[in-house]
């Protein structure tokens, strides 16, 4: 899982994002366990919900961690028939992460950030393994995905 960690490591310094990588010895693959490893709220983390179109298209939602993503509010913005929740699996193959620990960004894909996640001065969000986080300020993640901020939360 290191080398996942690295590789996010490697991204954000190659592109000038800033944000604190921090690793535990626990799982931080529910936005529950991360919260408790990293001893804040779930209300202060974003999770990156990977979608695909019809078409197969990775799509990346970016809610704060209490909410949850509407796929029927992004086949809307995409303008595409219908959009759904990727597998695990798709989700490793297209960002080269595994799920549970995908971050933000490095990797390409259409990104969408929910409004309230610029609300906060730091979220945490996925640090490239199920055991690792990235404390960063919202404007760094649109910094290092090129995200649009509109609406996708349900």
């Amino acid at each position: 899982m290191k080398n996942y960690e690295e590789k996010l490591k490697a991204f954000m310094e190659e592109n000038g994002i800033v944000g604190e990588h921090l690793s535990f010895s626990q799982s931080c693959h529910s936005v529950s366990e991360a919260a408790e490893a990293a001893g804040v709220t779930p209300g202060d983390f974003v999770k990156s919900i990977c979608m695909v179109d019809e078409e197969g298209n990775l799509i990346v939602g970016i809610v704060n961690g209490e909410d949850r993503a509407s796929t029927s509010r992004v086949a809307k913005i995409v303008k595409t028939g219908t959009v759904r929740t990727a597998t695990p699996d798709e989700v490793f193959e297209k960002t080269g992460y595994p799920c549970g620990g995908t971050p933000s960004f490095g990797y390409g894909a259409r990104f969408f950030l929910d409004p309230k996640v610029m609300e906060r001065e730091f979220v945490y969000m996925g640090g490239g393994s199920e055991t690792s986080l990235v404390r960063i300020k919202p404007s760094e993640i649109i910094k290092g995905n090129g995200g649009e901020i509109i609406r996708i939360r349900k």
